[in-house]
């Protein structure tokens, strides 16, 4: 019922059927109403809106016949997305891949939320480079990683005010082999997990592959632990993922009140949580402002990390090197219960033994330094983000971009769902976006782009142009009466 406030304001001479139809597909193409979400029935939702029930009963209608709802007798009306076939939708994202040749300036891959190296990279790789000398007389197989590596990740934590031991550490190759590792272990064929919506593509594709099903949990305006547990109670998930820092891609940061609470319910449902830190380190609450010219700004703490609020064999904690130092170094880690970790340590040994040795002393050397590039880092991303933000607003000044907390993405709201046309348009003149549907269940978000602004200011600022073109090149607003026209 809140997201239904002022559904009548469509315009003068719009029945209200109609508006009420149109407000309803809107909340479904945003994925505030996830796809399968049981409706109301007809009168109760009449009575709550205070309107006539031929309203309601015309406006599912008119929302089944575009596709946007289904029902059948006694199970009353559910929220669906119309189905493609002749439909002229966009191809499936991404449709390129990673290393093809990646031009400077407006054209290119902008679909990418993953930065240049650091400076400090190359003398971090000299440094590993030199102790190498004392590892080869071994195997080279380190299948929990480098010991020296799992010292300084549980160093990490614990200065973040979470007390951690090396033994609590699992180093892997990347934060998405973690996933698939964690999920092996503890997620059953058929089990629902509940995911935040929008979401990181990879992760629910992984849960998906692995026969998990995932139940969306609304996250654009925040986390709702109350609404958490509700879908926990009422799915039966007894599992989770979240990115409570910096979440992908809407740049949002879940307070400590909210974590002080996450923690509580999941003592009290027994549910496991994987927490999702791989952005962790790209805080740009303070940067922005002193990026805007701002003096004075002091750093704003970071709230303690989620694992630190709930029982520690119910919490397990992915990281990774790729945001914060560099994607090619493809070193990531687990952060568990100590018992948790020797179980993963076991089963990896049964897919590829360990990591590559001199990555990981490349980046036990680079968490030396991790202070001073997360500083440069943060200022570097800050400067990017408002120079895109700035020329979106004079490109396309009818879009919502909001500025994010932290990470490296705007999470762009258009005035219009057609996010899918607009990056294949884009595409067609040479540059690569990832349209809102991408982080999405089951095709939401066509009212949502997702615009990363790792690439130089000079690059974003002339991608926005060729982004302008694409969008003003789709022609007349999409309504409902299109839906109509296509069934």
């Amino acid at each position: 019922m809140p997201m239904l406030t002022e559904w009548r304001t469509g315009g003068e001479g719009i029945p209200g059927y109609r508006a009420l139809a149109d407000r309803l597909r809107l909340l479904v193409l945003d994925g505030r109403l996830p796809v399968d979400t049981v409706l109301p029935s007809e009168r109760t939702l009449a009575e709550a809106l205070q309107t006539s029930r031929t309203t309601t009963t015309s406006a599912y209608r008119l929302l089944r016949e575009a596709g946007f709802a289904e029902g059948s007798q006694g199970a009353g009306t559910w929220t669906t997305l119309p189905r493609s076939e002749g439909r002229g939708e966009a191809p499936i994202w991404p449709e390129h891949l990673s290393g093809e040749p990646d031009p400077a300036g407006a054209r290119g891959d902008f679909s990418s939320a993953a930065l240049e190296a650091p400076a400090e990279l190359y003398p971090a790789y000299q440094a590993a480079l030199a102790e190498m000398p004392r590892f080869l007389p071994g195997n080279g197989y380190v299948t929990s990683g480098l010991p020296l590596l799992r010292d300084r990740i549980a160093q990490r934590y614990t200065a973040a005010g979470l007390p951690t031991t090396p033994e609590q550490i699992l180093v892997t190759n990347g934060a998405l082999q973690a996933l698939h590792l964690v999920l092996s272990l503890v997620m059953e064929r058929g089990d629902r997990v509940l995911v935040e919506h929008p979401t990181y593509p990879a992760a629910a594709q992984a849960i998906r592959t692995r026969g998990g099903r995932c139940v969306p949990l609304p996250v654009e305006a925040g986390w709702d632990i109350g609404r958490m547990a509700t879908l926990i109670r009422q799915t039966g998930a007894h599992l989770a993922y979240v990115m409570p820092d910096f979440q992908n891609p809407t740049g949002r940061l879940m307070t400590e009140d909210d974590r002080r609470e996450l923690g509580a319910m999941i003592a009290d449902t027994g549910c496991r949580i994987i927490v999702d830190e791989t952005m962790r380190e790209l805080d740009l609450r303070t940067a922005i402002p002193t990026a805007q010219g701002r003096e004075g700004s002091e750093p704003l703490p970071m709230p303690r990390p989620l694992a630190g609020f709930a029982p520690a064999e119910h919490v397990i904690t992915l990281g990774s090197a790729s945001k914060t130092f560099w994607g090619g170094l493809r070193i990531g880690w687990v952060r568990a219960s100590q018992p948790l970790i020797r179980r993963l340590g076991l089963a990896r040994g049964n897919e590829d033994l360990g990591g590559p040795l001199l990555e990981q002393l490349a980046t036990a050397h680079l968490l030396e330094n991790l202070d001073q590039i997360k500083a440069h880092r943060q200022q570097l991303v800050a400067g990017r983000a408002l120079a895109l933000r700035e020329a979106l607003a004079q490109n396309l000044p009818g879009w919502v971009v909001p500025l994010p907390q932290g990470g490296i993405s705007l999470w762009c709201h258009l005035p219009e769902p057609r996010s899918s046309h607009v990056a294949a348009a884009a595409r067609s003149m040479g540059v690569w976006l990832t349209p809102g549907p991408r982080f999405g269940l089951d095709g939401a978000f066509e009212a949502r782009i997702r615009l990363p602004f790792a690439r130089p200011s000079a690059d974003l600022v002339a991608m926005t142009e060729v982004l302008s073109r694409a969008w003003h090149a789709q022609g007349r607003p999409h309504t409902m009466d299109d839906d109509l026209t296509t069934v």
